[in-house]
């Protein structure tokens, strides 16, 4: 290389680094701006409690016994209005749903871990706060460790448990390499406001499919799930650090399962879930005395879109147990539970 070749290499460096700088600074301009879009297009239907100095979205609606639902990754609490299980509560139950730290339109503080059992010291005060006594509670996916996390913690103050679709015990995940860059502090912070809602914006077509496959996407999420609002940076932070947290949590509850056999307890699961496969839920009710199994065919991981007539089903009977004053009802008929899951499963 001659020496005018060298300079005009040198020369060109620094142009270079501020064509990639202007141009990952009109990234985030645009995203920001697709952020604030899709929040002004999607306001918030409910109302918001400050537990802790964060501020959380929820809605309350209905009357009767209390149930409490938390939603899982990459959604909202919408998606419980979504699948229809909501309204179908809502005539005889006093329904809750929040959105979590950092999902939809709730908070999420920096400089916090935002561990299953953080969010569900969280949730427990923040239900203390609306004045909900002893409900049941459902979770799904990543709000099944989070349920789990709560009525393991606050067992007198949780009247039931249900967990669809959850990942309950440690197993190689290699997808949680995915999300781990973006959940990185100052290069998870470059990415979310930049790359990251481009790639997310290609991947979530497939995202989708694998979440409900085998069967398809349902209608209704279809037409009704924001892309714009699960790409703004600040909820694909909180999408990215849940699901590098997904295996600790994980393993902190592990030995804590066999302690829940108090509370009725019912655990559902798609026997076609490609996310978190259903020998989970299996092991889960092998170790929690009592529990109820019901394994849906032709279901993915969106369980309570395809069948959310079944899940209701499931809510009302670990409801009526707990609400009838008999919450050992369910431990103490281990083979009820076994045929109700051999029945479903058939």
């Amino acid at each position: 290389m001659n020496l005018f070749a060298a300079a005009k290499k040198l020369a060109s460096g620094p142009a270079l680094l501020a064509g990639a700088a202007a141009a990952l600074a009109g990234l985030a301009l645009a995203n920001h701006a697709a952020a604030r879009r899709a929040e002004r297009e999607h306001p918030p239907r409910g109302r918001f409690v400050e537990v802790d100095g964060v501020r959380l979205h929820y809605t309350d609606r209905g009357a009767g016994q209390p149930i409490v639902l938390i939603h899982g990754n990459a959604v909202t609490g919408d998606d419980y209005d979504t699948s229809g299980i909501a309204e179908r509560l809502i005539d005889t139950h006093r329904v809750i749903v929040f959105d979590r730290p950092g999902f939809g339109h709730s908070e999420r503080p920096h400089g916090r871990s935002w561990t299953a059992a953080a969010q569900a010291e969280l949730l427990h005060k923040a239900l203390k706060r609306l004045g909900v006594e002893r409900p049941v509670v459902v979770g799904h996916s990543w709000g099944a460790i989070v349920a789990l996390s709560l009525a393991a913690r606050h067992k007198a103050d949780t009247a039931g448990l249900v967990v669809l679709s959850g990942y309950y015990f440690w197993t190689a995940r290699p997808d949680v390499l995915l999300v781990v860059p973006a959940a990185v502090p100052v290069l998870g912070d470059v990415l979310r406001h930049t790359l990251s809602p481009l790639l997310g914006r290609l991947l979530m077509p497939l995202l989708k499919r694998a979440m409900f496959s085998p069967a398809p996407v349902a209608k209704r999420f279809r037409a009704e799930y924001s892309d714009a609002m699960a790409l703004r940076p600040s909820q694909i932070r909180a999408t990215s650090s849940d699901g590098a947290l997904m295996i600790p949590g994980a393993v902190r509850l592990r030995h804590r399962y066999g302690d829940l056999g108090a509370m009725p307890v019912a655990i559902v699961a798609g026997r076609g879930d490609k996310i978190v496969f259903k020998r989970a839920a299996e092991r889960l009710h092998a170790e929690i005395p009592g529990s109820t199994l019901r394994i849906v065919e032709g279901a993915g991981h969106m369980v309570h879109h395809f069948a959310p007539a079944e899940v209701v089903e499931a809510i009302r009977s670990v409801a009526a147990a707990a609400f009838a004053g008999t919450p050992n009802e369910l431990r103490r008929s281990p083979q009820r539970a076994v045929r109700e899951g051999s029945a479903l499963a058939a």
